[in-house]
């Protein structure tokens, strides 16, 4: 009687290190992409002032400033998306300055502009936080997704509705390259 009654214990208690265990990781996860969300406003944030200092300087360039506002513009519109959807809109924006970033190449005036090159430095900045920041949640959503999906925290996980999380990723290797912006 006893042995029964220490093995329902047993249970209950392992049952309830997995459940907090689970919790822990979800806090985690959301903690993660907090902290992601929080760089990649940062990053549009940014946007307006770098694109006022290069429009004196690159009105031959409408189409690649264009580009960069309507990137900009998605990304602030999903704000609410998925870290996949969110992925693919952040790749997007990415491009964008990665590609005005190499037409400001051209304008040696716009290289030694004082305001371009603090944005520089704090653009090179978030994308540096960025990439900590994506390392941070994804190492998150990997332990809350083994626990997930390990047995037999999977039975504890279906019991109380604990699913898998999202990694955030870019598309494709090209949107994966930081911009370069050192002149």
């Amino acid at each position: 009687m006893w042995v029964v009654l220490l093995i329902i214990v047993a249970a209950g208690g392992y049952a309830i290190m997995v459940y907090n265990n689970l919790v822990k990781n979800r806090q985690l996860v959301e903690e993660g992409w907090s902290g992601i969300d929080v760089q990649l406003k940062r990053r549009a944030n940014l946007i307006p002032n770098m694109l006022e200092t290069v429009k004196g300087y690159m009105s031959h360039e409408s189409e690649t400033l264009q580009a960069v506002t309507e990137a900009r513009a998605a990304v602030q519109g999903a704000s609410n998306a998925s870290p996949q959807e969110r992925g693919k809109l952040e790749g997007l924006l990415s491009g964008a300055l990665g590609k005005l970033i190499a037409v400001a190449e051209a304008y040696p005036d716009l290289k030694a502009d004082s305001s371009f090159l603090e944005f520089q430095g704090a653009l090179q900045s978030t994308e540096d936080e960025i990439q900590l920041s994506r390392r941070y949640y994804n190492g998150t959503v990997r332990n809350m997704n083994v626990m997930v999906e390990s047995f037999p925290s999977n039975i504890i996980a279906n019991m109380f509705q604990f699913f898998k999380a999202e990694y955030f990723e870019l598309e494709n290797e090209a949107e994966r390259a930081v911009p370069d912006v050192s002149f």
